[in-house]
């Protein structure tokens, strides 16, 4: 994530790729369910599957419980046609473990997993648990409602009106009606984000990333949890659980419209590129690692060649090291939350840029790969990682750090 930093273009219409695939998973009856429902619910989400891949309207709302509330059966027409223009690859549901269902008779309400990958964006399709309450009506079973008690929904773009699909070589845009000109300048700067990150980290990710700007802070809370979007946070790299040795699912760029609107130009580029570089670079970091390295690496390589003199990169570190106040610790993580998070985001990207300027990038990129290898890092991961990647340790970077901070910001 960033402080200051990110938004999203929306242009030309897709149309649904001719080569959709539609994975219809099963899940296994659990012991002691009534296993002509589960066949009849598995089998209802199969249809309902099949009708979003090849946009037949008619099909996906045959399976709805016409009894049902009338919000719920108007929202599930708007979800439909809200996917009218997203590229999808795959598409499937299946009913997670039930086991915990205590419903019975002709109700259900189960935990069911979508899965669902962007065409030319995701490699791997991510699961997001929805909660579904199905009913029996004579011999039919159909589906009731998307929110079940206990039961989480995840809600997706499409959940929040009609979305609109840029497209470009780095990726896709995705964003509503009310949204464009933030979708239009996201688009415009995608492909040189994506280079930018590339030319840092070589071809060690896909290259194609899907931005999303949300139509307001329901979507934004949606996508990136509460605690990010009341943040005041500019824009938030979001991704499923990362399961070790495989590709991580699920990654997303969320812009927040509110504080990306007013943003400069360049400090737009710069937020785009450290957002990418956190996309980029997700497959190898092990959740826990230090803030100081994610942040600081990520506006590293959003700074590069911004132009933007160290000053208005880091006005609150220039005048600390001007008052004779020059930090002699990285900053923690706690630091990165709260009234101290400029500081602390400046002070990371200013040791980064003392190690990349002293060592070179490569020594910069063998630092970050080697500590977010480990996850939590102990002074003495610290100490070993810089003195493997750098040939100095942690006591001669920081006594360094503080000579480059000197220098940079004394006149």
């Amino acid at each position: 994530m960033s402080r200051a930093r990110t938004v999203l273009a929306v242009l030309a219409a897709l149309v649904l790729s001719a080569g959709l695939v539609a994975v219809l998973r099963h899940g296994t009856a659990p012991a002691g369910a009534d296993a002509p429902a589960e066949e009849a619910v598995r089998a209802l989400l199969d249809r309902r599957a099949r009708a979003v891949l090849e946009r037949d309207e008619a099909a996906f709302t045959a399976d709805l419980d016409p009894e049902a509330d009338p919000a719920f059966l108007a929202a599930q027409r708007g979800l439909f046609a809200a996917l009218a223009e997203v590229p999808l690859a795959e598409w499937s549901y299946r009913v997670a473990d039930a086991a915990g269902d205590e419903s019975g008779g002709d109700e259900r309400a189960l935990t069911v997993l979508l899965s669902h990958r962007l065409s030319g964006v995701d490699e791997r399709a991510g699961e997001k648990p929805l909660g579904y309450r199905f009913s029996r009506r004579d011999d039919r079973w159909l589906l009731t409602s998307d929110t079940a008690p206990g039961r989480t929904t995840w809600r997706g773009p499409w959940d929040f009106g009609p979305v609109r699909v840029g497209a470009a070589r780095g990726g896709l845009v995705l964003a509503h009606p009310g949204g464009e000109a933030q979708a239009a300048r996201a688009l415009a700067e995608l492909d040189d984000a994506v280079d930018a990150v590339t030319d840092v980290l070589g071809p060690r990710w896909g290259g194609r990333v899907a931005v999303l700007v949300p139509s307001g802070d329901a979507e934004l809370r949606a996508l990136v949890g509460d605690g990010f979007a009341s943040g005041g946070l500019a824009a938030v790299a979001v991704s499923d659980p990362v399961v070790p040795g495989r590709t991580p699912t699920g990654q997303r760029v969320v812009l927040n419209p509110a504080v990306v609107a007013p943003l400069p130009d360049v400090q737009f580029r710069v937020l785009l590129r450290h957002e990418i570089t956190h996309v980029a670079t997700r497959a190898s970091v092990v959740d826990g690692a230090p803030m100081w390295l994610l942040e600081g690496f990520a506006d590293h390589v959003g700074y590069l060649g911004s132009g933007l003199p160290a000053d208005q990169v880091a006005p609150a570190l220039a005048a600390r090291v001007r008052a004779g106040d020059p930090p002699s610790a990285l900053p923690s993580d706690a630091d990165f939350r709260g009234a101290g998070i400029d500081l602390a985001y400046q002070e990371a990207w200013s040791f980064a840029e003392h190690l990349a300027r002293a060592h070179g990038e490569p020594a910069l990129l063998a630092l970050h790969d080697r500590l977010t290898a480990l996850g939590p890092a102990a002074g003495s991961d610290v100490d070993a990682a810089l003195r493997a990647t750098t040939g100095a340790g942690l006591a001669e970077q920081l006594a360094a750090w503080r000579g480059f901070l000197t220098t940079t910001f004394t006149p």
